[in-house]
């Protein structure tokens, strides 16, 4: 063979090897997982580190509040303008009643010592021995204790409800189970809130393929994903927790995560409406209302007297997203965790009159004992 011709040969295989590659490389399916696009979009942004105005993070969790350099916390508080924190979890997570009030007594006495104004401390249930005669008032003695001792509410995390928490016969116990009465009417008599999560996302009942917009977030965190009988249908947990803000109307409850429903608002202005005694709080559900934003204004301007900033994650960064949302009129901006939402937000943009009830009124007026001084009028 002539070396021409070899020489063309060779070209044209390498030219057909090159474009095989390259075809190759453009078709190759990306896992969803992988896809991250750059959004080419060019809108202005305002990036918030700090509210506007000073705020109450009605919904925290710090756990080692005994002992914690409560100096620290605050300077970190100081640089996002937050003015007073609420810890949720006051008696920890034992299940040792002793070892509970302990814990709590810790917590208050650190917060009186070093940050009285800044820090707010809920107390919670101790559920061991759950079914036995004199646990409900075990229990509503505990909490007049509790409150005395400088509790400011109660908090009552998801567990109740779920298959976690069990009587002492090794049933589930109900959220509107009726031996926990006494502890709600006892709240009401006392005059605290009871912040209360029940459920979880509606999306984790359904089934994790296609259609499921969390199918991320069950991929990475599998323990999420619920069935019909794990414990028990998301409508029929949420139907447990409405019947307790029915049976006690005298009593404030604060829904926490806006009661599983801020990606259904028109759902959440009926319930609204029918518990009167219910407030709403927007821990972790920031990203369903930056995807609807004048349908979630619409709302926020309408029940202004009743809705309540919370986070639940101590993350600081993270807050810079809640800013955005509630304060601009960003378009087309990520929210800060991908498995959470895949999709783009945009700003609210929310008047100052409705910005200073979300951030501090609202808590003023229901929460006992704040110090209204380290907020505007």
């Amino acid at each position: 063979m002539k070396k021409p011709l070899l020489f063309a040969l060779i070209l044209m295989s390498v030219s057909l090897g090159c474009k095989a590659q390259e075809s190759s490389q453009v078709t190759q399916p990306l896992g969803f997982e992988e896809y991250d696009p750059i959004s080419t979009l060019k809108v202005s942004g305002h990036i918030l580190r700090r509210a506007k105005f000073p705020f109450i993070d009605v919904h925290n969790h710090q756990y080692q509040m005994p002992t914690q350099n409560l100096k620290a916390l605050t300077s970190q508080m100081d640089s996002l303008n937050m003015g007073i924190m609420v810890n949720l979890s006051g008696r920890g997570w034992t299940d040792e009643w002793s070892e509970g009030t302990a814990t709590l007594k810790g917590s208050l006495e650190n917060v009186a010592k070093n940050e009285p104004k800044r820090i707010a401390v809920f107390t919670n249930l101790q559920f061991k021995g759950f079914g036995e005669k004199d646990w409900s008032a075990r229990a509503v003695k505990q909490l007049e204790d509790d409150v005395k001792m400088g509790a400011k509410g109660l908090k009552i995390y998801k567990s109740l409800g779920f298959s976690g928490i069990k009587d002492d016969k090794g049933n589930r116990v109900p959220v509107s189970d009726a031996r926990l009465q006494p502890v709600w009417k006892k709240c009401g008599e006392l005059g605290i809130p009871v912040l209360i999560h029940t459920a979880d996302v509606p999306s984790f009942w359904d089934p994790m393929d296609r259609y499921n917009e969390r199918w991320l977030e069950l991929k990475t965190h599998p323990g999420r994903r619920r069935g019909t009988k794990d414990p028990i249908p998301f409508d029929s947990l949420i139907a447990e927790q409405h019947h307790i803000f029915r049976s006690n109307p005298k009593t404030t409850f604060i829904n926490a995560h806006m009661g599983w429903y801020p990606n259904n608002l028109k759902k959440l202005d009926s319930l609204m409406t029918v518990f009167p005694n219910m407030y709403v709080e927007i821990g972790a559900v920031i990203a369903e209302l930056g995807r609807q934003p004048r349908t979630a204004k619409k709302f926020f301007e309408k029940y202004q007297d009743r809705v309540l900033f919370g986070k639940d994650s101590w993350i600081p960064s993270e807050y810079a997203t809640y800013f955005r949302v509630l304060e601009t009129e960003d378009e087309y901006f990520p929210y800060h965790k991908k498995y959470h939402a895949f999709w783009r937000m945009y700003g609210m943009g929310l008047s100052d009159e409705v910005l200073k009830k979300l951030y501090y009124k609202n808590a003023l007026k229901i929460i006992p004992g704040l110090d209204k001084s380290l907020f505007p009028k």
